[in-house]
């Protein structure tokens, strides 16, 4: 069994700033409890011959050349903008910073 407690819990949950009613402290603590033993058990099989891997099923990606395609024009682009400023879309400043 894990070494998961209420009390280990509930001091996660002030460093996250989450407010966990009791209830949730009760049933979060069971569900990570169950979490890291599930994890131990997958760790006992999870030997240095066995490789590692993030998917069960071979996975590639499969990417297009880059190729030049007729696209739309500036003016096409922003023609339903609301604002612009030059050749560019202008939106509301959000970090109260002037560049």
């Amino acid at each position: 069994m894990s070494e998961i407690s209420t009390e280990l819990v509930r001091h996660l949950a002030g460093l996250a700033r989450i407010d966990l009613s009791e209830a949730e402290l009760e049933s979060l603590t069971g569900e990570l409890a169950q979490i890291v033993d599930s994890i131990a058990k997958v760790s006992e099989v999870a030997t240095p011959d066995v490789p590692a891997t993030s998917h069960p099923i071979p996975l590639s990606n499969v990417f297009r050349e880059d190729e030049v395609r007729p696209s739309l024009t500036v003016e096409q682009a922003l023609s339903g903008a609301p604002e612009r400023e030059g050749d560019r879309f202008r939106v509301p400043a959000i970090l109260d910073e002037e560049q």
